[in-house]
């Protein structure tokens, strides 16, 4: 996910504020605005917000964090995914693409390297026991049959016993990148195939049985239905520091020193950046990258939130009907 023209434009106007002033307003209760290149609009439907459960009542369920680049997941979803796993989820980072086509290096393959190396330390500091690389070509992934793409996590989801997936959301709006669109579509009809008994049963003789993700947390760049807030405000911090590791493609690992020096060279100075490039790496991330998080939590009386089109495990209408209506003979 390439945002390094993020800063075109940027270093002239930030050297004249603190913040940007759409990071200044308070949305709309209903439709969000947001600037910065990034910016949607969302639209919220019967919203529940979700914050932070004491003790460990997920101990025993497993998430997947599935993203196409090695960004996604931090930017859009990290605050949740370590809320989820401190409340007890065994995490795995599932990352799709070969992240060829974003990040600095002297060639293709230097950017591949880097951009694994930079996403297994995102993994570990989101707390995730492990990271997989599908490797599918960068910006092409629709170019591959979707089919195998899906085959291959169906055997994830039914070998990790993943209850519970985060993603891009297949119902999303105007989103122009390929990728994006393959990994939501493809995980969507994954996790329902992976239920089914009738779904590559070759998996059954190598002893797996049928698991599939029966809660999603669908995350989006562009408009979309929004029924669930994520309070983050006990992780943004550690969500600040899972970004700053992705140093090769950013925006949060490296694009602050870029702004500083570029208007060093331009004979201003931020002072929002600090005197040194690992503040000005941390405060970017915090203020600008994330600035979303902020601006997204206004509208509900919280400092830090995420935004999702939830849809939770289905029930079914007969067992729902006997528990409820059913009486002693």
């Amino acid at each position: 996910m390439q945002r390094r023209s993020f800063l075109n434009g940027l270093a002239g106007a930030a050297a004249g504020a603190a913040l940007p002033s759409a990071f200044a307003q308070a949305p709309e209760l209903d439709r969000e605005y947001e600037g910065g290149g990034t910016g949607s609009v969302s639209w919220a439907a019967n919203v529940v917000v979700e914050r932070k459960a004491s003790g460990k009542p997920h101990r025993g369920k497993v998430l997947a964090a599935i993203q196409p680049h090695c960004d996604d997941i931090p930017i859009f979803a990290g605050g949740t995914v370590l809320k989820l796993i401190d409340e007890g989820y065994t995490g795995y980072l599932i990352t799709l693409s070969n992240d060829s086509m974003a990040g600095t290096g002297k060639s293709i393959g230097e950017i591949v390297l880097k951009n694994e190396q930079d996403t297994m330390e995102v993994g570990r500091r989101l707390g995730c026991k492990e990271s997989f690389f599908l490797n599918y070509p960068n910006h092409n992934m629709d170019a591959w049959p979707l089919v195998e793409i899906r085959a291959r996590l169906v055997f994830l989801f039914r070998q990790l016993k993943v209850d519970t997936v985060l993603c891009y959301d297949p119902s999303a709006l105007y989103e122009r990148n390929p990728d994006h669109n393959v990994t939501a579509k493809v995980v969507e009809s994954a996790a329902w195939m992976a239920r089914s008994s009738w779904d590559y049963p070759e998996h059954f003789r190598a002893g797996l049985t049928t698991h599939g993700p029966s809660e999603k947390y669908y995350f989006a760049r562009g408009p979309q239905i929004v029924n669930r807030v994520v309070d983050i405000g006990d992780y943004f911090e550690k969500k600040v520091h899972a970004n700053l590791a992705n140093v090769t493609q950013g925006p949060a690992g490296s694009l602050g020193a870029e702004l500083r020096r570029k208007l060093a060279a331009q004979g201003k100075k931020l002072p929002l950046l600090g005197n040194d490039d690992a503040t000005a790496n941390r405060e970017y991330t915090r203020v600008f990258a994330l600035g979303r998080d902020r601006v997204r939590a206004k509208a509900h009386g919280l400092q830090y939130a995420e935004y999702f089109h939830y849809i939770g495990p289905d029930e079914d209408p007969v067992n729902k009907y006997v528990r409820d209506h059913s009486v002693p003979l």
